[in-house]
């Protein structure tokens, strides 16, 4: 492309301070440095990832930045050193890199990585290099991706090459929420045949976590949520019950334990919420029960009494569903293309770049499932 080798200037949301609305700004995209990819952004959803960070931990050293991690693109260039991707190939930038030489990427047992944003810059959610500038000032890449722009840099352990054929309008929420919930379910729960489950949290990530425990073999699935206008949603994905925990004087938990004879074999916690992460566990039966907190929060602690694990239950966490992110993506995308995994009934709205504003609204007040933006013509 003519634009190889030079900076671009483009449109992107800045979020230049915690609790602001996104500023549509010009930025200058810096051409790729050595094995570093330049995307152009095609489609993005909205997460809820995105809101955390700007209304709810606001770290002082997280801003300004573009967020968005949630996207789909076409490579406009690659640095030096890059030889999996060429320009044209249709990609997911991802927000867990995999640089398939790290102790935890060459073992089978998760999916982290030592290197990339995530593994020194938690609280930030972003690192001090960028290569975005934006009115003098050094701009912050959010979580490694900033999908709210439409060019970003990456580096290609944090890239998936994906099938051409697959429409980026689609498979941008692959990027983050669908594989989230549904590798929750199947990866790290390993939701069993003829189980009985229970999903607390019925946006994106909690419908994804019950379409994956139906594709699991699930015989009964509990989807709970206090917004009642979530319930014919979640039958779409596989839920054979709908709870709100609204409807009742008991603890949920107990609601759950007297539906299931003792309590659920398998949950997952959707929503961020340490009091949920606590309800979800104590919905599962003893001896067996397995509890999968998949909702992204870092602002509280947690608590239980020791005789809930004791009593044999396990409680374990789940980040990005527990896919090696360049290997797992692509497989979802095929997924999607085989009619095996849902993505277009996630899509409650479409908007553009330029209405950001206007969708974190819409997810502030439970009003969506998924918006997805489109950022760029392909």
């Amino acid at each position: 492309m003519a634009t190889a080798g030079n900076v671009i200037k483009c449109k992107a949301a800045v979020a230049w301070e915690p609790n602001k609305p996104l500023v549509m700004e010009e930025i200058e995209v810096a051409p790729p440095k050595a094995n570093e990819v330049r995307i152009k952004i095609v489609a993005t959803g909205v997460c809820h990832t995105d809101l955390y960070h700007l209304f709810e931990s606001m770290h002082k050293d997280g801003f300004p930045a573009v967020l968005g991690h949630e996207g789909a693109g076409i490579v406009e260039s690659v640095g030096p050193g890059v030889t999996e991707f060429k320009t044209g190939d249709k990609v997911i930038p991802l927000f867990i890199s995999q640089c398939r030489e790290c102790r935890f990427c060459k073992s089978p047992k998760t999916n982290q990585c030592e290197k990339g944003w995530a593994a020194r810059h938690y609280d930030a959610m972003s690192v001090e290099d960028s290569r975005f500038t934006c009115k003098g000032k050094k701009v912050l890449q959010f979580m490694g991706t900033s999908t709210f722009s439409e060019y970003t840099v990456v580096n290609q352990m944090a890239v998936a090459k994906i099938d051409p054929a697959a429409p980026l309008d689609k498979v941008c929420l692959l990027g983050c929420g669908i594989s989230t919930g549904y590798g929750a379910a199947v990866n790290t729960a390993k939701v069993e045949p003829d189980s009985t489950c229970a999903v607390f949290g019925l946006g994106a990530v909690g419908l994804a976590a019950v379409m994956g425990c139906k594709a699991a073999g699930a015989k009964r699935i509990i989807a709970v949520d206090i917004n009642p206008e979530k319930a014919e949603k979640a039958k779409v994905f596989g839920a054979t019950d709908f709870v709100n925990p609204k409807d009742h004087s008991k603890p949920i938990s107990q609601v759950l334990s007297e539906m299931t004879d003792g309590g659920v074999d398998f949950s997952l916690e959707c929503v961020g919420n340490v009091g949920v992460m606590r309800n979800a566990l104590e919905s599962c039966v003893k001896g067996w029960g397995v509890s999968v907190v998949v909702g992204w929060t870092d602002l509280y602690d947690f608590a239980a009494r020791p005789i809930q694990l004791i009593a044999g239950r396990t409680w374990k966490g789940s980040l990005f569903g527990g896919f090696k992110s360049k290997d797992g993506v692509p497989q979802m995308v095929k997924g999607y293309l085989d009619k095996k995994v849902k993505l277009d009934e996630f899509i409650t709205h479409n908007m553009t770049l330029a209405q950001v504003n206007d969708a974190i609204e819409l997810m502030k007040q439970g009003k969506c499932i998924r918006t997805v933006l489109s950022v760029s013509p392909q």
